[in-house]
């Protein structure tokens, strides 16, 4: 089968490109003839139509790039196969995305938000994202290339530290994290809170106001903001210096850095919504907060990266749920729980190594998405991973 994959290509540091290239690199090294392209590159893109003739075109990202991803494929008699996450609500291309052989979807809960919204297509499956396990993996602190992460942090030797990498803080739960912290006693050990993010436009309003959050708390002297940009080579060894990785976010389609954090053996504390309840394991790999609170939306504004006219405003039926909001008193106790049990955290965290690597390897997705394109796309050919394991047989999909 030939499939060329388009995404952010050559891949930056985000979580779309990354989800791209492990497909695509776990494609190459299972032995499918694979090429990868910029989504945004039309010119490319016939190019490679024109020679490659590939078998499918899987695209990376969501909704809102439909026409990159869906309909300029089709145009040239492709058969386009998106691979989506879902950042809330639906507005657009319902028709679409209803027609493709197969649509992908990085988790259950962002499928059921396409459907929420309008999508109704019966050849919807789930290919949660791949995770470089090789590169992944736990790092004894005491390496140079990790110690250094958590002194250049102001991380001491005799402090926990917490960790959480996003694009802001906010989102990821942060805020609620930060609450819940401030209400610890004195019984615990002494930490360090990290929030890695990401230096862009759009947050920088929101970090100004988490770090006032902080300030307010009380707790300023024990939080560190980290806004430089960082490659893909240094996120390793930066999961592996933090002791637990936080992440109860308020909106996740799927939740890589929770995953990595896995596969770095650490624990993870985050909420029981969207995808972290179907990628971790309450109790075994990480301690899940309930939600509290749900904030929902009636309207919103959006403009020509989503099909519509500058400023159009769209006006829901029913409210949308926007974010999730996890528990400050159940997050509280579970700081309680895991920073004060050394044990606990490196059971839970070896459970999660063995967790990703059973379910989220990226060779092991990427067998899967060759499985579903030959079953929904009806090629015929010598079935050469037949013998190798897939996340889930398609009778139970």
């Amino acid at each position: 089968m030939k499939i060329l994959v388009q995404y952010d290509y050559p891949a930056s540091p985000g979580g779309l490109a990354t989800q791209g290239d492990l497909l695509y690199r776990g494609l190459l090294e299972i032995g499918v003839d694979a090429r990868a392209v910029n989504s945004e590159n039309a010119q490319e893109k016939e190019w490679y139509y024109q020679w490659f003739k590939p078998d499918a075109v899987v695209g990376i990202g969501y909704w809102g790039h439909t026409p990159g991803l869906v309909l300029h494929p089709e145009r040239f008699g492709m058969r386009a196969v998106p691979w989506l996450v879902a950042d809330g609500y639906v507005l657009n291309y319902r028709e679409a995305l209803e027609k493709v052989p197969l649509m992908l979807v990085t988790s259950d809960w962002v499928g059921e938000v396409y459907e929420r919204d309008g999508i109704h297509n019966p050849n919807t499956r789930t290919l949660p994202v791949g995770c470089d396990t090789d590169t992944f993996r736990p790092i004894d602190q005491n390496d140079d290339r990790v110690g250094s992460i958590r002194k250049s942090m102001g991380v001491a030797d005799d402090e926990l530290m917490l960790l959480t990498v996003g694009g802001d803080a906010a989102s990821k739960g942060g805020r609620e994290a930060m609450q819940a912290l401030a209400q610890l006693k004195d019984d615990v050990p002494k930490w360090k809170y990290v929030f890695k993010v990401w230096p862009q436009p759009r947050t920088e309003t929101q970090t100004r106001e988490d770090i006032q959050l902080a300030a307010d708390l009380g707790i300023a002297d024990r939080v560190t903001f980290v806004t430089n940009r960082a490659s893909r080579d240094f996120m390793p060894y930066l999961l592996n210096a933090c002791d637990l990785y936080v992440g109860p976010s308020r909106l996740e389609g799927f939740g890589m850095p929770q995953v990595e954090a896995g596969a770095c053996g650490k624990p993870v504390i985050s909420i029981n919504a969207v995808s972290p309840k179907e990628t971790l394991l309450h109790g075994e790999t990480a301690l899940l907060a309930d939600v509290a609170e749900l904030i929902s939306v009636t309207e919103a504004f959006v403009g020509p990266e989503s099909g519509f006219p500058v400023g159009h405003r769209v006006t829901f039926d029913r409210p949308r749920v926007a974010d999730y909001r996890a528990s400050v008193p159940q997050l509280a106790e579970h700081f309680q729980t895991l920073m004060t049990d050394p044990e606990l955290r490196l059971r839970m965290g070896a459970a999660g190594r063995d967790r990703v690597a059973a379910c989220f390897d990226y060779r092991l997705v990427a067998r899967t998405c060759l499985d579903l394109l030959r079953r929904h796309l009806e090629i015929k050919e010598p079935n050469t991973v037949s013998n190798e394991p897939t996340l889930h047989d398609e009778t139970a999909a």
